[in-house]
């Protein structure tokens, strides 16, 4: 097996229901021996403990940080001689998920609250912008120097704003109900990746500062 080469691109996070975490759950391999790269991905490489089973019960969920250098020994443990390429991330964080974790009418409650926040908030900071700023004047006042007279009630100016505000924060999120407008990502997904991006860090380098990081002796 001197000249067989195996890549390996290991996930920077995965989900997963089982106790036993295999090389294939959370690395994609590829070998020019198909028979070599199915026992690589049927390598055991962490199992969750019972203890980290009845913790499931009250948190429903459990990590353990993996490092890639603990991939590599394993798979050079089960066929010396061979070469092992990582193309991917050098720690893959593994969490243990609960098989009730999304069906859980809590999490309908949540999702339903946090829309709610988020909808009314917006809400409230426009309407508190437009007050401190006193656009009601700025309008009467363009109007009355456009027009020649005061305005009287509601003008084409607050019609269009109005319009135009609505249309512009569509056009933002780039969403009509469920449907986009472009293939862009949204910046709630952007936004959404990037908080991801930065807690799983978090948890990559607290459990490395910890000690509790799987990695090779």
């Amino acid at each position: 097996m001197a000249n067989i080469h195996v890549y390996i691109i290991a996930e920077k996070n995965v989900e997963v229901l089982k106790d036993e975490v295999f090389l294939k759950d959370i690395a994609k391999i590829y070998c020019s021996d198909e028979n070599v790269a199915a026992k690589i991905k049927a390598i055991k490489i962490f199992t969750f403990s019972k203890e980290i089973k009845r913790k499931l019960k009250k948190t429903e969920i459990n990590r353990q940080v993996i490092n890639v250098l603990k991939l590599i020994e394993l798979i050079e443990a089960s066929h010396p001689g061979i070469t092992v390429n990582s193309l991917g991330e050098m720690d893959v964080l593994v969490e243990k998920i609960h098989k009730r974790k999304h069906k859980q009418p809590m999490e309908f409650f949540k999702i339903c609250l946090a829309s709610g926040v988020c909808f009314f908030g917006t809400a409230f900071t426009i309407m508190a912008f437009h007050n401190d700023i006193s656009i009601n004047k700025v309008f009467s006042k363009v109007y009355e120097l456009v027009m020649g007279q005061p305005a009287t009630g509601y003008t084409v100016m607050e019609i269009s704003y109005s319009i135009g505000l609505a249309l512009g924060i569509l056009i933002f999120f780039n969403h009509i109900g469920g449907r986009r407008i472009t293939k862009d990502p949204t910046p709630i997904e952007v936004a959404m990746r990037t908080y991801e991006d930065d807690v799983n860090k978090a948890l990559v380098a607290t459990a490395d500062r910890e000690g509790k990081t799987l990695q090779n002796k």
